[in-house]
């Protein structure tokens, strides 16, 4: 069974005024994105996808696509503002992209086979890529789709730099997920003490062995008509009206768990997360790839894997 990888980038360009997350990290000149394409090529993933805007297309191909070209199969999403169900109309001033759960909905007409969601410019480690790959390979004989989550300890996501959001999540004995609850201002204080803001604005302390969401999904091709229902639900109570409101990966799927329409297994991984919330972190992610390659976990220059 092929499978592939879907990494939402159309949010590139905007958060950093240009692709500032193609930045180096790596020893020789690697960014945070070739050591994901790199372990999903490791894992055995057959194809990688990569969902943008057009309005920077020329500029991915150039400086993104070029790095792997000859070296990867490739495919182009496009998440357009006016990719809406039928019925909906892109209306007048929405220039904010319609969220997650939509840049996964407009990979539809592409993807038929499982694949795992990625953010473009988050370090999950090789251990998550190999976790979901065999996953995915598995046949499932659920009667409602199960979709995946690599989950990692809040304490391995967490920034010295200043306060997070992250998706805690609620699971049951058997490691399917109940619900994914953000959680904004976490931060640790000086005296060691972990605290964020919970949905209703409450303070909640935590003890940083929960196991949080950062959109490392896998998912079967029955997701897109549930992402299409949800999204129609999500425009037809006010969010075509709106400028800002967007629709999320995390709540469509809580969304989908708490109708029945689908399973959610956990998969636990006590690896590192990496990402620059802060311009601080890039410090801290080039020094523990650094200290990886050291480690011989990987090479210098970073080799793609033969598909």
């Amino acid at each position: 069974m092929k499978i592939s990888l879907l990494v939402l980038a159309a949010g590139m360009g905007s958060r950093y005024g240009g692709l500032k997350q193609m930045d180096p990290v790596g020893p020789s000149g690697e960014t945070v994105l070739d050591y994901s394409v790199h372990d999903a090529l490791a894992a055995g993933f057959d194809r990688v996808f990569f969902v943008i805007r057009r309005d920077f297309e020329q500029e991915f191909r150039s400086v993104v696509v070029s790095r792997y070209v000859g070296k990867i199969d490739i495919g182009i999403v496009y998440q357009e503002l006016a990719d809406l169900p039928g019925g909906f109309v892109l209306p007048q001033g929405r220039e904010r992209p319609w969220g997650t759960g939509h840049a996964i909905w407009c990979a539809r007409n592409q993807i038929r086979e499982p694949f795992l969601v990625v953010n473009a410019d988050d370090f999950y480690g090789r251990t998550a890529f190999s976790l979901m790959a065999g996953c995915l390979r598995q046949e499932t004989p659920e009667q409602r789709p199960l979709f995946l989550m690599v989950a990692y300890l809040l304490n391995n996501t967490l920034s010295e730099h200043g306060a997070v959001s992250r998706g805690i999540c609620e699971l049951t004995a058997q490691e399917r997920m109940t619900s994914v609850e953000e959680c904004t201002g976490i931060r640790r204080g000086k005296d060691g003490a972990i605290t964020g803001m919970d949905t209703t604005g409450m303070v909640r302390t935590l003890h940083g062995q929960e196991m949080v969401s950062m959109n490392f999904w896998g998912f079967t091709p029955p997701v897109f008509p549930l992402l299409g229902d949800l999204f129609t639900s999500f425009l037809g109570n006010g969010g075509i009206d709106s400028a800002t409101p967007e629709f999320y990966i995390p709540s469509a799927v809580t969304t989908m768990v708490h109708s029945g329409a689908a399973e959610v297994r956990i998969l636990k991984s006590d690896g590192q997360w990496f990402g620059v919330t802060y311009r601080e972190d890039r410090d801290a992610v080039i020094a523990a790839i650094a200290a990886m390659v050291e480690q011989k976990i990987y090479s210098t220059p970073l080799a793609m894997p033969p598909l």
